[in-house]
């Protein structure tokens, strides 16, 4: 009786203590809960492309949960979940030399090509949100909804939109101190 006693007692005391860990967030308890990997990447490009560090981090966790070898149904690659189109396409534009499909498994090209993705989304579209969306859903989808003053149509877009964007915060809060250095 008494053992089952002890047994309860310190279930209590577990149970209050993730439920205090849950309620309070802790920036240490939020960097188990979302790692950072590549930080000198996140940081060089978001950088030198003008962007938010923790944006750029959140859009990483979202899309692969910083696994470098990541690779989705529809054919897209890496940390930032690029397909080789999209990849080729900005090879071109920024004077990369023999552009190959493997490269998009390098963190550090991944990065790159997806920090100047950002970047141009951004010079497009001037709205995180609508940036966000882009990413998601394709800059076709979002400039048919633009030109029917529409808002985001696609649900699986408006939850991708808003949970990058709490993952933003989150990343900021957990991480300030390595993304922006």
């Amino acid at each position: 009786m008494r053992k089952l006693f002890w047994l309860v007692v310190l279930g209590a005391v577990i149970a209050a203590t993730f439920a205090v860990v849950d309620l309070t967030n802790p920036p240490w308890f939020e960097r188990l809960r979302y790692p950072l990997r590549y930080s000198e990447y996140v940081r060089v490009h978001a950088r030198r492309h003008d962007l938010d560090p923790a944006l750029l981090a959140a859009v990483i966790y979202q899309e692969s949960k910083f696994r470098a070898g990541a690779r989705s149904s529809s054919g897209a690659i890496g940390l930032m979940q690029l397909t080789p189109q999209t990849a080729r396409g900005i090879a071109i534009r920024t004077h990369g030399n023999a552009f190959h499909t493997k490269d998009l498994y390098n963190p550090e090209i991944n990065i790159r090509y997806g920090a100047w993705y950002l970047d141009n989304l951004f010079q497009k579209y001037g709205s995180e949100r609508l940036v966000l969306a882009a990413y998601n859903a394709g800059q076709g989808n979002v400039d048919r909804w633009i030109s029917q003053g529409e808002p985001i149509q696609f649900s699986e877009t408006k939850a991708y939109v808003s949970r990058v964007e709490d993952l933003k915060h989150i990343y900021r809060d957990a991480w300030r101190a390595k993304l922006y250095q």
